[in-house]
């Protein structure tokens, strides 16, 4: 987490979100609670390590919250706070300009064919 002052609101946005794996987290929670087990199959290629530390750092921006029960195995779920599924909110118009970009690529791509 950077110290203020920030230069902007996507300045102090971009510090939530930064980093290869903490926008697919937040995607991966956008709709449903989840255990560190269904994080990890949802997200291929992150390992243990990055995606705790990805959740702990998301947790101490108050994005995520770690819910821990008890018994045996102890069970820890995940999911987004109310502050979190509102930059999930803001990130929906993202992923769309993103998905109309993937449409422009691969129509850039089958004309060059």
């Amino acid at each position: 987490m950077k110290n203020q002052p920030y230069q902007c609101g996507i300045d102090a946005a971009i510090d939530v979100i930064e980093g290869k794996w903490k926008v697919h987290v937040l995607w991966a929670l956008h709709d449903a609670t989840r255990r560190f087990g269904e994080l990890k199959r949802l997200l291929p290629g992150i390992s243990e390590k990055v995606l705790t530390q990805q959740l702990r750092e998301l947790e101490t921006d108050g994005i995520v919250h770690r819910e821990v029960y008890e018994g045996v195995p102890l069970r820890v779920e995940y999911s987004l706070t109310e502050y979190g599924q509102a930059l999930d909110t803001a990130l929906g118009p993202l992923n769309a300009w993103g998905k109309i970009r993937i449409a422009r690529l691969n129509e850039a791509d089958a004309q060059a064919a």
